[in-house]
């Protein structure tokens, strides 16, 4: 199921359609009646599959659809549970053929007319489900303000409607949306319609959270607003499949749309790039993942490796390597995934179709309600070896560090509120006066974790930033008005102690520690 909305178009209100096929939860008998089946439900087959299969069909636990795409994933995990899904012999560089460099393509022609046609073929989608619990927050994480204001979906939106005007296209905005995220984004976007965008939202799958011990899905029954702890949405690589049932997938082929941009909504520096898109029309590249160069603060994500007997380019997820295995691949690989991709509509249509897109998945423990689960995932830039593996053409390209500005913290959050950046029409665009390219490293203790105490602790706004390399703030530090800070500071305020940054002050190659606190007199 999709939905649309445009101040010009008559696309159903999205708030007004029901998320999730739910059942009646409305009295303590029926949830009465779903804990007993759990409870009675005695496993009657030697497989785990067989057994998952059954408690999924017995207990009505997801509707056919979604079961079959949670049935691939669970049996991916049993499959990898005594055969490992990575074998370290079998990992190598990945191949150069499909190795670019932004720098070294051509530009995009400056023809109006094939701007325009360019344009005309693409899709811009953000991955949305998330919400900003690492900051603290209890909302989507795309409405956290990030600049002036504005939010990460209020930066996309102008992004889109530059595009628009500039060169007089209609690129559709598409929000993908977990069952987290999906009824408050519905009401948020009513305030774009009368922006000069299309925006379509889509729901990705939400599947059960399965118990540790038994491997048997925890919840009694189907999705309820009261059950919703024992369910999650299944990563970012769901996100084909569901482009494809929702029937968003084909409704963007038959508009004429060819190729889909596809990255994180709290990337900022995720954008429309003509050169890029150029370099994937003309070379009919069918899937291109951009890449940057890893650094040490490259903890979460992917690298991108060649693999197999026969080598294909894969992207390995430091999560799915064990600890003995894991610095070395650090060391030897050194292309980290952005997740910003540019897929073919109708090669992903193709894939699907066939079933031909399995994704590796990793694994996740949470402890919910005191019972250890695991969840299951799949990642968007998995699919790259499911393009390459079935004769389509994949691409790698190398980006500057300013096409990957993720904020996954309040330290991001430090680094792109600062003087480092302004912004144009949607975009961040760093300052002229800053003396190089490379970004500062921003370390923020724990006391800066939430949003609401990082307001607090800098409630003037960042400092200047402009020729900082490094930053390490810890323990209970507040800063001051028209603070600068140059080279390497550290401030650490150890426990017990107060440290207040006076206005004014210059900080250059500095370490401050111990007690410093400025009182009204």
């Amino acid at each position: 199921m999709w939905y649309s909305g445009r101040a010009t178009a008559s696309g159903a209100d999205p708030v007004d359609q029901p998320p999730l096929r739910r059942r009646n939860t409305g009295s303590k008998q029926t949830a009465g009646l779903a804990l007993d089946s759990l409870l009675h439900f005695r496993p009657t087959h030697t497989s785990v599959e067989d057994n998952m299969r059954e408690a999924l069909h017995m207990l009505d636990i997801l509707p056919p659809d979604q079961r079959k795409g949670f049935m691939q994933l669970f049996s991916a995990h049993c499959q990898t549970r005594s055969c490992p899904a990575i074998v370290p012999a079998k990992v190598q560089h990945p191949p150069p053929e499909m190795l670019i460099n932004l720098e070294d393509i051509p530009e995009c022609p400056g023809d109006q007319a094939l701007r325009h046609e360019l344009l005309d073929k693409v899709v811009i989608l953000k991955l949305n489900g998330g919400l900003g619990t690492s900051m603290g927050c209890k909302f989507p994480k795309s409405a956290i303000e990030v600049r002036s204001d504005l939010s990460f979906l209020d930066l996309t939106v102008r992004q889109v409607e530059y595009l628009n005007s500039m060169y007089g296209v209609d690129v559709p905005l598409v929000l993908m949306n977990s069952f987290k995220t999906h009824e408050t984004t519905a009401k948020i976007i009513r305030k774009y319609r009368m922006h000069n965008l299309t925006i379509h939202t889509f729901m990705q799958s939400c599947y059960p959270r399965v118990i540790k011990d038994t491997l048997q899905p925890m919840p009694a029954g189907s999705f309820s607003q009261e059950s919703q702890e024992e369910w999650y949405p299944p990563g970012h690589g769901d996100v084909y499949q569901t482009l494809y049932s929702s029937g968003l997938l084909e409704n963007l082929i038959n508009q004429g749309k060819e190729y889909v941009f596809i990255s994180n909504v709290d990337n900022l520096g995720a954008t429309i790039d003509l050169r890029l898109l150029y370099h994937v029309v003309d070379s009919e590249a069918d899937f291109a993942l951009e890449v940057v160069q890893s650094t040490r603060a490259d903890n979460e994500g992917g690298l991108l490796v060649g693999y197999g007997d026969v080598v294909k380019p894969k992207l390995l997820e430091l999560s799915q390597l064990s600890k003995d295995v894991l610095d070395d691949f650090k060391k030897r690989f050194n292309l980290f995934n952005t997740n910003n991709i540019w897929a073919n509509l109708r090669a992903i249509q193709r894939l699907v179709a066939k079933d031909e897109l399995h994704l590796d998945v990793a694994v996740h423990e949470r402890v919910v309600s005191g019972t250890r689960t695991i969840q299951l995932e799949t990642f968007a830039g998995g699919a790259m070896w499911c393009f390459a593996a079935h004769g389509h053409k994949v691409l790698a390209c190398t980006v500057p560090r300013s096409r990957y500005l993720p904020v996954k913290s309040t330290s991001d959050l430090f680094l792109v509120q600062s003087n480092l950046y302004s912004i144009k029409h949607g975009n961040l665009v760093m300052s002229p006066e800053r003396p190089f390219r490379m970004t500062p490293l921003i370390k923020l203790g724990q006391e800066f974790s939430h949003v609401e105490d990082f307001l607090v602790r800098i409630p003037h706004g960042v400092p200047n930033i402009i020729e900082l390399d490094h930053l390490t703030v810890a323990g209970d530090v507040t800063f001051g008005t028209n603070i600068t800070l140059k080279g390497t500071v550290i401030i650490v305020a150890n426990e017990g102690s107060i440290i207040m940054i006076p206005d004014g002050t210059v900080l250059k190659d500095k370490v401050v520690t111990g007690n410093l606190r400025i009182l009204d007199h």
